[in-house]
Order: C-alpha cells, then sequence, then structure tokens
C-alpha cells in the first residue's frame, strides 16, 4: 500500500464505508416503514426528513467546537458513530411516526457532531502534503457504501422484512465505530495539554483565504441540489420511450453510475490536489457540475447521453468534495481545524436545503429545465469566487 494509506487513514476510511452502508438501509427503507407499515401520509417523510437535515446543520456547527481540541474530537467521533448506528436501527421497533421522526432526528443530529470531528481526526493521522490522498480516499470509500448500501437494502427485505432490515443495519453502523476505534487507536499520542473553553467560533474562520474559501464553496452549495432531483429528471425523460416502471429502474442505474463514477474519482481527485493544489481541482470540480446541469436541461430521452451526463455529475461532485476538504485541513489555523470544518459543513447543509427547495419549486411552478438553469447560475457564481480566491 501507499505510504498515506496508513492504519489511520484506512480506519477513517472504512468507517465511512460502513456507516454509509448503515444509514442507507434506514434511509431506503424509511419510506416504506411510515406509509406502509405504520399508514402515515407521504408529508410525514418530508416533515421528519427536513427536522433531521435541518438538526443536522446545525449539529455540525455545534461539533465545530468539539472538534477543535484533539481529545474531544476523538471522544466525539467514537460517539457519533456509535450513537447514529444505534438511533437508526432502533426505528425498526417504532410503533408510531412521532418516535421515528425523535430516532431518525436523533441519529442525525448525531452524525452533524461527528463529521467535523472526523474531517480533523484526518489531520491527525496523516501528513499534510497527503491530504487531499486521504481526503480522496475517505469520499471514495463513502460512495462506494451509497453503492452498496441500498443493494442490502433490497435483499434483507426479501429476507427478513422492511423492520429486521432496519434492526440489522446496527450491524455495519457498528462496525463502522470500530473502524473509527483503530484508527483513533493509530493516532499519536496526545500529550497533556489544557483544554481550551467550548464554543463556536466563526468570526475567526473567515478571515483571509480561509473565508473566501468557504463563501466559494456555499455558493457551489447553492446549486448542489439533492441527487433526488437527477433520478427524478432521467425518470420524466425516460418514461415516455420506456414506460414509467423500466425509465424507474433505468434513473436507478444512473445514480448508481453517478456514484460508482464519484467513487473512481475520489482518489484521482486526491493526487491532483496534492500535486497541484486544491483551488484548480475545484475549479474542475464545478465546470463538471456546470455542463453536467445544463446537461440536465436541454437533454431529450437518449439513455446513453443520460448516462454520461451522470457520470460527469459523479466526477464534479468527487473532486469538489475532496478538494474542499482538502483545502480547508491546509488553509484553517490548527487549533481552528474543527471550527473551520464545522462551518464548512453548516455551509453546506444549509445551502444545500436552500438548493432543493428552490429548484424544486422553480420545477413545479415553471418547468425542470428552469430548475437546472439556476442550479447551473450558481455554478457560475461558484467560479468567479474561485477565480478571485485564487487571484487573491
Amino acid at each position: 500500500m501507499p505510504r498515506w494509506l496508513n492504519r489511520g487513514v484506512a480506519g477513517i476510511g472504512v468507517a465511512s464505508f460502513f456507516s454509509d452502508v448503515s444509514h442507507e438501509v434506514s434511509t431506503a427503507l424509511l419510506p416504506a416503514l411510515l406509509t406502509s407499515t405504520l399508514g402515515a401520509p407521504a408529508a410525514a417523510l418530508g416533515t421528519i426528513e427536513g427536522i433531521a437535515d435541518g438538526m443536522a446543520g446545525a449539529a455540525k456547527l455545534a461539533g465545530g467546537a468539539l472538534a477543535d481540541d484533539p481529545a474531544r474530537r476523538r471522544a466525539t467521533a467514537m460517539g457519533g458513530y456509535t450513537a447514529t448506528s444505534i438511533l437508526s436501527a432502533l426505528i425498526g421497533l417504532a410503533s408510531s411516526v412521532w418516535q421515528v421522526g425523535v430516532l431518525r432526528t436523533g441519529a442525525w443530529l448525531s452524525r452533524g457532531l461527528r463529521t467535523p470531528s472526523r474531517n480533523a481526526l484526518l489531520t491527525d493521522v496523516v501528513e499534510p502534503e497527503a491530504f487531499g490522498r486521504a481526503y480522496g480516499f475517505e469520499r471514495a470509500m463513502d460512495n462506494a457504501g451509497a453503492i452498496a448500501g441500498p443493494l442490502l437494502a433490497l435483499a434483507l427485505v426479501s429476507l427478513v422484512g422492511v423492520r429486521d432490515a432496519i434492526l440489522l443495519s446496527v450491524i455495519p453502523g457498528l462496525l463502522a465505530a470500530a473502524a473509527v476505534f483503530v484508527a483513533i487507536r493509530s493516532a499519536p499520542r496526545l500529550e497533556k495539554h489544557e483544554r481550551p473553553p467550548l464554543r463556536i467560533r466563526i468570526r475567526p474562520v473567515l478571515h483571509g483565504r480561509l473565508g473566501r474559501l468557504i463563501a466559494a464553496v456555499t455558493a457551489f452549495e447553492l446549486g448542489n441540489a439533492a441527487a433526488t432531483l437527477l433520478i427524478l429528471r432521467a425518470t420524466g425523460l425516460l418514461s415516455p420511450d420506456h414506460g414509467h416502471d423500466s425509465a424507474v429502474q433505468l434513473s436507478i442505474l444512473l445514480y448508481a453510475a453517478y456514484n460508482a463514477a464519484a467513487m473512481v474519482a475520489s482518489i484521482p481527485a486526491g493526487h491532483v490536489t496534492d500535486r497541484r493544489g486544491a483551488t484548480g481541482v475545484l475549479l474542475g470540480g464545478v465546470l463538471a457540475l456546470l455542463g453536467a446541469y445544463v446537461g440536465f436541461a436541454l437533454a431529450g430521452p437518449a439513455l446513453a447521453l443520460l448516462a454520461v451526463v451522470f457520470v460527469v455529475a459523479g466526477i464534479g461532485k468527487a473532486a469538489v468534495e475532496t478538494a474542499q476538504s482538502a483545502a480547508v485541513a491546509l488553509l484553517a489555523p490548527t487549533d481552528l481545524r474543527g471550527s473551520a470544518f464545522g462551518a464548512l459543513a453548516a455551509s453546506q447543509s444549509f445551502a444545500n436545503l436552500a438548493a432543493s427547495a428552490a429548484a424544486g419549486a422553480l420545477w413545479t411552478l415553471v418547468s425542470p429545465r428552469a430548475a437546472f438553469f439556476y442550479l447551473a447560475a450558481w455554478m457560475v457564481v461558484s467560479l468567479a469566487a474561485l477565480l478571485a480566491t485564487r487571484a487573491a
């Protein structure tokens, strides 16, 4: 193995894989549990997911304060992975909609708290010249989990049913916690130090080049709508020629290709980040998403063209996610890395919600084409902000 892929980096990558497998199982089966098993209306799913996502965004900001201290970040990462897996699995025992809501929100709170700690923990286990490759490996494993999770959900449902499948998702979740424990054990031993007071520090993070980078990434995230919109667009374009059911199946396969492209591109994006710098990789990723969104706006029912657009979008996603984490790790002061990752993660969460809401409204009120041109416009804004950051 390459020297940068040490036990700590591998442990965090494996944790991301198993954690994604775990929560993708519960996410994939949540609609069936709520509507078919508990008899709740579809609006209940939207309400629960909206509350959970909003709380996760706030938790990421708070998690940054915990992650500033190396000892706290290790405890938070370990506790966050464990709590997320257990709370997500307990949804399988829920007998009412409010119980599902409480458990889902608790799981996403834990997930939000651990995210800055996991990202900061990577800086403890690898040298700065390999940050790009380390974050690329973590993103590759995360995307691999996004492919394996729904497939595992389908297999488990056919074998044991919806409730038991959700309960069994605790197994990969606890494997993720074990992998994080291995990563923590491989990190350098902490010297005795005075723990800084817990406080959310935003203003120091938003100064200088780091602040400009986070602003550019926020502009990108305001155009980075949920992947479900891509699936919906493909389904609508393919339905007239293939029928609705076949179009849904083909769209899911296209989404799998999107995640596979992101998985394959993440480590090469990390290599380029380490050798050429993060800004160029970010520019390439944003350009790829810009092209993909224009493609989604103008595409017809040609399956091959849609496949190309999905793959380009996946490559763009991989490039941006990898390079932005490496850039924050390099630009943030050591004692503010947790806060920097917290600010980044929170801005991503809230901007993604805004992107999906605005695109969904345009989709309904105007047209799908207008929604994707709106998202593409934010890519142009992000490009301009990144170019200004590079020139400064």
